[in-house]
């Protein structure tokens, strides 16, 4: 969805929020509330406004679209919480603080232009994610959805169905930029990846960044094994030597895509943001507690009871599931002794037949097992990421 125009006093539109459509209006005026309280009492201190008629071309019939932005104050504060680094006046790469905002390079007047629009985007869903319940014991409206103290509103609002999706917006003129200089001219030259990770974030730069990187470390590869395949030599040592360069080759791009990684990592502030401490998952229940470790005040899980799952649900999961694995592997064997017993005592056009049922057999169990693996796999995490020890 692209950005809905808007006057020069309105805010700038990050992200969407859909509801219901037949949303409890109770719901709605206590949601934009939370969202909309300033951070001090406990809210996320962001703007709300409904999308309507007048604002853009919404295909959708539903009422409930809710756009959410930030003033600029309230966006350079985000990104001190979310630990954002940037580059300083001398070079280097720091934490964001708003008390030292005008010696970072690149931050005029009041900082119209400092942040991308992907650390934008991050700060607001990041105050979403953690936008908690406080008294709450329900959201109001569905005395089904219970909210417990510390507890992330906007996952719970998911889990209920309430909030259908949230989702980023797109900001026209800056991708139509963005795409021209990229992949709709004609041009030799590397990617534009400092641009691409300004409109999409780190993550997809980086993805890219190794596409290319990749592509051109291919080319010696093809340079060395073309001659091998063109002329047909009956020395088999060829192979050998081959093999040996892609080996050494394999182990030298992959040390050099790490050296690079890093360099681009640190040039855009990601690599010294991991020793910051994270936030709680935005899943983790529990209730509000002290962390010594970090000076916040953060839902907690019982430690014994944390245990308790991991020994007595988890552990003893994964031993089924080896068995499991282990039972099938042992009765295709057998079958497949079985098999080659038969053909080998009268063999025949049907026996040779019979050789691949038993291969066959287990790779639709494998298939299926593997379904049922990533499903358990999916619930087990989900259940486990939402312990947090104290």
């Amino acid at each position: 969805m692209m950005v809905p125009p808007a006057d020069s006093s309105a805010f700038s539109p990050l992200v969407v929020l859909e509801l219901l459509p037949d949303t409890k209006q109770e719901a709605i005026t206590w949601l934009l509330g939370r969202i909309r309280e300033p951070q001090e009492t406990g809210g996320a201190g962001l703007l709300v406004e409904q999308l309507g008629p007048g604002l853009g071309a919404v295909e959708k019939e539903n009422p409930n679209l809710f756009l959410v932005g930030a003033s600029r104050e309230r966006l350079l504060s985000g990104a001190e919480d979310v630990g954002l680094f940037k580059e300083y006046s001398d070079g280097s790469m720091r934490g964001f603080t708003c008390s030292n905002k005008q010696h970072f390079k690149d931050f005029q007047g009041d900082g119209d232009g400092f942040l991308s629009m992907a650390e934008c985007q991050h700060i607001i869903k990041h105050e979403l994610d953690t936008l908690r319940a406080k008294d709450e014991t329900h959201v109001p409206g569905y005395s089904h959805a219970k909210l417990y103290p510390g507890k992330s509103i906007i996952r719970r609002l998911l889990s209920k169905g309430i909030l259908i999706q949230m989702f980023p917006l797109h900001q026209p003129e800056e991708l139509k930029r963005l795409s021209f200089s990229w992949y709709k001219k004609v041009k030799l030259s590397l990617q534009p990846l400092d641009d691409i990770r300004r409109y999409y974030g780190e993550g997809q730069a980086l993805y890219f960044g190794f596409l290319e990187y990749f592509t051109f470390a291919l080319v010696p590869m093809a340079l060395f094994g073309v001659p091998y395949y063109l002329f047909d030599w009956e020395d088999y040592d060829k192979y050998v030597v081959f093999a040996g360069f892609n080996v050494i080759w394999c182990t030298i791009i992959l040390e050099l895509w790490k050296r690079c990684s890093a360099s681009l990592a640190y040039r855009w502030g990601t690599l010294s943001r991991k020793k910051a401490f994270e936030e709680p998952r935005p899943g983790f229940h529990g209730v509000l507690g002290f962390n010594p470790v970090t000076g916040r005040e953060e839902p907690l899980y019982p430690n014994a009871k944390r245990q308790l799952r991991i020994y007595l649900v988890s552990l003893p999961f994964v031993l089924l599931c080896l068995y499991l694995s282990l039972y099938v592997m042992m009765i295709y064997f057998q079958m497949e002794a079985w098999v080659l017993s038969i053909h080998d005592q009268e063999p025949s056009f049907w026996t040779a037949v019979l050789l691949f049922i038993p291969s066959i057999i287990y790779a639709v169990v494998i298939e299926a097992m593997n379904l049922v693996y990533r499903y358990a796999a999916e619930f087990l995490t989900e259940w486990g990421k939402t312990l947090r020890c104290p």
